[in-house]
């Protein structure tokens, strides 16, 4: 199944409750330096007029800390000002603007990114700095529900699964403003979020876009788990593999769906042969509206 791994921003600063962390990286981190580390974040945000919520950019903080290790290894933060804060100044367009920057480069072509980040396409940015391209990548990644199922090798069939297709990459060629995409590839489910995305982005309010990437993500993990019901039922009746095609034809999402679903049932014979009827299914909707 498809959890969500939403936490606490205020949970991950709380050291005297929590000794564990998240990021096996900090984790190695001696107990002191964990102190120093989210003491002095902790410190930032309140004299920054950077307001962090909570719930929102955990993991990019959590990432973004570890860059202070070495900054932290003088007793009583003496470079605090020279190193520290300077450094923390930076995390703000560095950590959480990148979606911003990333829907304002592509605009309503975003929907391409959306659909890239869900199917594990390879998205591959030309012609363009260095920032640009760490951008589109953190974006795919933030997008991505990799690593959110509980089944270990749901990725590694996936990605073989993808590897065996002759899906292209996306490409991104920046020499042009705006930017021309190739080898597109979006669906209904995507294109109603581009709305959302350009709103958002025209508030110029990062916590938002990342809040409607949460919600877009949680949006495609429900779904999900609804076909994984729908298929199971199906393999006992008939009217349970007729909702499954009415549930593929109205989500908007349906190829990504079975792209996902035939991956983490690629060792059961009775689910894979309902995904390949309803494989089949989409293929002659998909044709009968072309």
């Amino acid at each position: 199944m498809f959890t969500s791994q939403t936490s606490s921003f205020q949970d991950s600063i709380d050291v005297e409750e929590r000794d564990d962390f998240d990021c096996e990286d900090i984790g190695a981190y001696g107990q002191k330096t964990q102190l120093n580390c989210y003491y002095t974040i902790y410190l930032y945000q309140g004299t920054s007029s950077i307001s962090l919520t909570r719930h929102t950019f955990r993991l990019e903080l959590d990432k973004y800390v570890q860059g202070l290790h070495s900054s932290l290894q003088t007793p009583e933060l003496q470079n605090l000002e020279t190193e520290v804060r300077p450094y923390l100044s930076r995390w703000y367009e560095e950590s959480v603007m990148h979606i911003h920057r990333v829907v304002q480069l592509v605009q309503s072509n975003i929907s391409f990114l959306l659909h890239a980040a869900l199917s594990h396409t390879q998205v591959e940015v030309v012609n363009s700095d260095g920032r640009t391209k760490a951008d589109v990548s953190r974006f795919i990644k933030a997008a991505s529900l990799q690593g959110l199922s509980q089944q270990d090798t749901t990725a590694a069939s996936l990605c073989k699964a993808i590897s065996e297709d002759t899906q292209s990459d996306l490409v991104i060629d920046c020499s042009a403003s705006p930017p021309t995409l190739l080898n597109t590839v979006s669906n209904r489910f995507c294109d109603e979020w581009i709305q959302a995305f350009l709103n958002a982005a025209e508030r110029c309010n990062p916590f938002l876009l990342r809040q409607i990437l949460e919600n877009f993500k949680l949006k495609a993990i429900q779904d999900m788990n609804s076909l994984k019901r729908f298929v199971r039922q199906a393999e006992m009746s008939h009217y349970a593999l007729f909702r499954c095609c009415q549930f593929l034809q109205g989500c908007g999402n349906g190829d990504v769906l079975l792209q996902n679903a035939r991956a983490e049932h690629s060792d059961l014979p009775e689910a894979c042969s309902i995904i390949t009827v309803l494989e089949e299914f989409l293929r002659e909707q998909s044709q009968a509206q072309g």
